[in-house]
């Protein structure tokens, strides 16, 4: 008989390490683990110590040797380019040995660092699994991200070679990303030894002599490369998030670890098998992007999407439902910025009507928390199970979520769902204490950490410490604010610096957010607690309105205010509510509170590269000047 959540959950909490060994049982290793899980290693310790794993192997070869080498592996959709391409298991297994082969013949090999700067285009998930082929360790930076943030990249992995492409491609643009590579490099202390580009059609680049080399080309030459087993605690990967400081952090993710637990949350929590096709609609560059558009799906050996478009504008609001009916797609997973894109442009969803999504199984959303409203119009418009489920970078996968293995719990919109097998998560007040269900505090981890979370910030043990365990000894910070609620699901109400303080009253902007989408009129919207002399901070909502809403704008601003003071009452002091044409968005869907907040306190924003569009915080200066 199948398990319920609750039996697997306290299967977990009675045999921790055999729990995982068992899920690690279902790859192929090298050299079993000595230990399954080593406390002396790293910052807190590491997981199937004396181990040895190709990923690579186990994502590609081993289903080849297995005969599965002509079911698709890797499914490509450029909308922006009208191109499509679909590789076997064989073809990508054969394209990333070339690859691999190139690299090895220029020296690269266990150890070294690689930098992949690439737009979203098959080969940038053949880089990824080039470099783990051969023992390298990759670190992808965002596409189009700008030269002095490349170069900070750069400079702290100090990476042997880049490998890159011409240009990006975005709706009604193409942007030349080797002049911002060549500028990154001339700004670097460290000089990589050698640049493979990947000449795009649209726009080719000029190739310094001797140092940038034609990527295809060195492909076709290549001999192509076996696998190299490595340590199962050596790094895979360095993903670089923004750092409080202004120098990023480098999350580090282990080889073996990693695999176990990717490989176990593809049932567990998406419900997909070996015939299943899944599509992540994210980037390569974040970590969602790395975990299930490249090594989740593929260490199980289904299908994968990539796709190089929009939600909305790629052409249409119809872009994800025609992606879902032409490919057989069973699972999404995007972020709700996306969901909330296409609801603005598409409240009815009309753009549905002619596409047959009848494989399409379950719609899951990380990134952000999704807004209730966004959540249930999904829901009620697809007719699908929606699921909100919580993440971080330094994770590597859902800390919460509902599992399709053990049968769905009920969802609650705006909640992130139950912890999953390996997270035993609690609340926490301020002095460390674990708080009773139902209040709110600091959401923490206990230590260890399950296989496939950081272990490190690249060279900085130290950092790591400060920046996650110091504060509440034995617990991972997570930085999140939020609850637990009588049934265990968890509730997050945005980082711990978004609870704001009202004259003396703690209150949570994610809450004012939730009570400011719920009008009819609102497709999205943040709320940031601006400086006030005398209260400390207030309040203030910036809104962006669905599509078509004609209504006065004034209008629709008292109502808003009136929404927030009704449910929160006259403490929350919640008095503006400003319109604005769009928000302010890294990359990856996340909007910039941050960059928010410092203009709404008369500072420079001083926003990130990864912003889509940075005329979308002039919106927001202009806004707060007309406010007063």
């Amino acid at each position: 008989m199948s398990q319920t959540y609750a039996e697997a959950y306290a299967d977990w909490q009675q045999h921790p390490h055999a729990w995982w060994e068992q899920a690690a049982e279902a790859l192929e290793w090298s050299k079993k683990w000595d230990r399954a899980f080593d406390p002396s290693l790293g910052a807190f310790g590491q997981w199937f110590a004396g181990g040895e794993i190709s990923i690579c192997h186990n994502a590609l070869d081993r289903h080849v040797a297995e005969g599965r080498g002509d079911k698709t592996a890797l499914i490509w959709d450029s909308p922006v380019t009208n191109s499509k391409q679909q590789f076997t298991y064989n073809e990508l297994t054969d394209s990333t040995a070339r690859m691999a082969g190139a690299l090895a013949a220029r020296g690269i090999g266990k150890g070294d660092r690689v930098v992949i700067y690439m737009p979203m285009v098959p080969e940038a998930a053949m880089a990824m699994l080039a470099c783990a082929r051969i023992g390298a360790i990759h670190s992808v930076v965002f596409g189009g991200f700008a030269a002095p943030e490349l170069a900070k990249r750069i400079e702290d992995a100090r990476p042997r070679a880049v490998i890159s492409a011409s240009c990006g491609i975005e709706p009604g643009r193409v942007v030349a990303y080797k002049p911002m590579l060549d500028e990154a490099i001339h700004l670097s202390a460290h000089k990589p030894e050698f640049t493979f580009i990947l000449q795009r059609p649209n726009l080719a680049a000029d190739l310094i002599a001797d140092r940038d080399f034609d990527l295809l080309s060195e492909m076709a030459n290549a001999t192509p490369a076996a696998c190299v087993p490595v340590k199962a605690t050596d790094p895979l990967y360095i993903l670089y998030t923004s750092g409080t400081t202004g120098k990023p952090k480098g999350v580090v993710r282990d080889c073996g670890g990693y695999a176990v637990a990717l490989h176990n949350t593809m049932s567990m929590i998406y419900g997909i098998k070996q015939d299943d096709v899944e599509w992540c609609a994210s980037d390569v560059g974040w970590v969602v992007g790395h975990s299930y558009i490249v090594y989740g799906p593929l260490l199980l050996g289904c299908t994968t999407v990539m796709y190089e478009g929009k939600p909305v504008g790629t052409p249409d609001a119809g872009a994800f439902w025609r992606m879902i009916a032409e490919y057989k797609v069973k699972a999404l997973f995007t972020a709700p910025t996306a969901m909330r894109a296409i609801r603005q442009v598409d409240p009815e969803l009309t753009m549905l009507d002619g596409h047959d999504i009848s494989h399409f199984d379950t719609l899951f959303l990380a990134g952000e928390r999704c807004d209730p409203p966004t959540a249930i119009w999904a829901h009620d418009k697809l007719n699908r199970p929606v699921i909100d489920h919580w993440w971080q970078t330094e994770t590597g996968w859902a800390i919460t979520a509902n599992f399709r293995r053990y049968g769905l719990f009920e969802t609650k919109p705006g909640s992130g769902g139950r912890p999953c097998t390996g997270y035993d998560l609690q609340v926490l007040d301020d002095n460390g204490n674990i708080l009773p269900r139902g209040e709110s505090g600091n959401l923490a981890i206990r230590l260890p950490m399950p296989p496939g979370c950081a272990p490190t910030l690249w060279g900085s043990d130290d950092n790591y410490r400060r920046s996650y365990i110091s504060d509440f000894p034995g617990w991972y910070r997570t930085g999140d604010a939020g609850q637990i609620d009588a049934d265990g699901d968890v509730w997050i109400m945005g980082r711990t610096d978004d609870i704001i303080n009202v004259a003396g009253h703690r209150l949570s902007t994610g809450q004012m957010e939730e009570i400011l989408t719920g009008h009819k009129d609102v497709a999205e919207c943040a709320v940031i607690g601006a400086a006030d002399s005398l209260k400390g901070q207030t309040p203030i909502g910036f809104v962006v309105l669905k599509s078509g809403v004609n209504r006065p704008h004034e209008e629709i601003r008292k109502e808003l205010v009136s929404r927030v003071r009704e449910v929160l009452g006259p403490v929350a002091a919640f008095k503006e509510a400003l319109i604005v044409p769009r928000l302010p968005k890294t990359r990856s869907g996340k909007i910039l509170r941050a960059s928010i907040r410092r203009l709404a306190d008369g500072q420079d924003a001083n926003p990130p590269p990864t912003i889509d569009d940075l005329a979308a915080l002039d919106d927001i200066s202009s806004a707060l000047a007309k406010a007063g």
